[in-house]
């Protein structure tokens, strides 16, 4: 009698709802696809952002510095994603989350780096990344004592921090971009401005492109079935590029100037290093920390409906400052876990590493092409913000969801009060914060981080008690059956 032949292994679409295997490529290139356009313009921009700075009538970045850090960071984008994707193990820790993250250049650090590359330039920002990156390294070793200052609570507030922060940028780049904005406003106050740029703010055709988008969007994944409906994010952006292109907002002369080849090289920017750069950048990566931690706990309750646990939270945090320090040795700016990104998974519930790395295979390879890099950053502003405004949305909801966990006992709602009232409200009125005592605006010049601390020194003031801790059993046990019957 033969011995009965082993079962083939299951090579099908539903691979891509877990986190290993490797759907057909057919499948899995169009979503990770996804992923990079979604996050494309948002990882140049934040150099892009410094690129444009000019001091006693020269910018600080030279312009052959800027077309390298753009490769770089591309570069770089892939690199630390993959490292989050298929983690680095050393002894009984990790870099890496083993989870489905895209790392992207990092927004949270961009007002302090544009004050600190006027006034020291972009090598001492850099040699500033490398050593500042440290905090966040000791953050992700000691994650265990630390995570319970960080409970379901907390990480759910600065979830729905993070998701409001978005949303504006989202209906940003739906409006015309940042570029235009400021243009717009700058004629609005009655000072210089490009008039070109000016009218592209609200314009018809950006209206018409994000408002495209969107719709295509939204129809997929409320009627479409299959491909049609895990892809309609990109399917989306690509009909709105088209759009673009027909209503002549593309200009491709970026396309043709561009490199075929650019190897990245590391320290071609030589990094220099300066206590006043580092001090001030190392507060911004406890920011990067938190926003990490909110975002892979936002991928976990959205994919897997839990929580991150301690190793994947700190294998997540230590890449985050790996892949910073690794992106300065490569002339670019620091990393950390994309929100939009999140957003994604939490929409569509692709959660295969498969799927991810090859997006992160795109990314490095347009660090090497600059010509690819040029095609995803000609893309009008308009096309992505008909995409993002729907999946910012997703990580405010994944942040409530997350609260909701928690239960909304008499305490739990105290302390959210407070939160938001103080942590958010005032953090989100500039002029009132720069009316503070110094030790104060530190703590509320960026609403994430008054947010964390409001929301732990809240939990720390008044602690769980048994019945708080009961109720949240309960929610959790009823949310389980909802699940169950679905």
């Amino acid at each position: 009698m033969s011995k009965k032949k082993p079962e083939p292994v299951k090579n099908s679409r539903d691979l891509i709802y877990q986190l290993d295997g490797r759907p057909p490529l057919g499948i899995a290139f169009p979503l990770g696809m996804q992923h990079v356009l979604s996050m494309f313009i948002g990882n140049l921009a934040p150099v892009l952002v410094l690129a444009g700075i000019v001091v006693n009538g020269s910018p600080v970045i030279t312009p052959e510095q800027r077309v390298l850090m753009v490769s770089c960071c591309m570069f770089a984008s892939g690199m630390t994603t993959l490292v989050q994707l298929y983690p680095i193990k050393i002894g009984a820790f990790q870099i890496g989350a083993g989870l489905p993250i895209v790392m992207g250049t990092s927004f949270a650090f961009v007002p302090t780096m544009r004050t600190l590359v006027a006034a020291h330039g972009i090598n001492a920002l850099l040699g500033a990344i490398i050593i500042a990156s440290l905090v966040e390294v000791i953050m992700g070793l000691f994650i265990k004592p630390l995570k319970r200052f960080f409970p379901p609570l907390v990480i759910g507030a600065v979830l729905i921090t993070i998701g409001l922060h978005l949303l504006p940028v989202g209906v940003q780049y739906f409006a015309g971009g940042a570029g235009a904005e400021a243009a717009a406003a700058a004629r609005a106050a009655g000072g210089t401005f490009n008039e070109a740029l000016a009218a592209q703010y609200v314009s018809w055709q950006n209206l018409l492109i994000g408002g495209t988008v969107f719709v295509i969007i939204m129809c997929l994944q409320r009627f479409g079935k299959g491909m049609f409906k895990i892809s309609a994010i990109l399917i989306g952006i690509i009909a709105g590029y088209l759009l673009a292109i027909c209503l002549g907002q593309v200009n491709f002369a970026q396309v043709a100037s561009a490199k075929f080849i650019s190897i990245p090289i590391p320290f071609s920017i030589k990094p220099t290093f300066s206590l006043e750069v580092i001090l001030p950048l190392a507060f911004i990566y406890v920011v990067s920390g938190l926003e990490t931690m909110g975002n892979i706990n936002g991928i976990t309750m959205a994919a897997f409906d839990r929580e991150a646990t301690i190793k994947e939270t700190s294998g997540a945090v230590i890449a985050d400052a790996a892949g910073s320090m690794f992106a300065a040795l490569f002339n670019t700016l620091p990393n950390t876990a994309f929100g939009q990104n999140a957003g994604i998974v939490a929409m569509t519930k692709v959660v295969n590493k498969f799927c991810i790395m090859l997006g992160a295979l795109v990314l490095i390879l347009a660090g090497f092409i600059p010509k690819i890099g040029a095609i995803f950053s000609v893309m009008p502003s308009s096309v992505l913000g008909g995409a993002v405004i729907t999946v910012f949305a997703m990580i405010m909801l994944n942040g409530i969801k997350m609260l909701a966990k928690a239960g909304f006992s008499d305490r739990n709602l105290l302390i959210l009060a407070i939160t938001f009232g103080v942590g958010f409200a005032i953090g989100d009125n500039k002029l009132l914060v720069s009316n503070l005592p110094a030790a104060l605006q530190w703590i509320f010049r960026d609403t994430t981080v008054a947010v964390c601390i409001i929301s732990v020194l809240g939990n720390i003031i008044f602690p769980a008690t048994d019945a708080d801790k009961t109720l949240a059993q309960k929610v959790q046990k009823e949310a389980a059956a909802e699940d169950l019957k679905e």
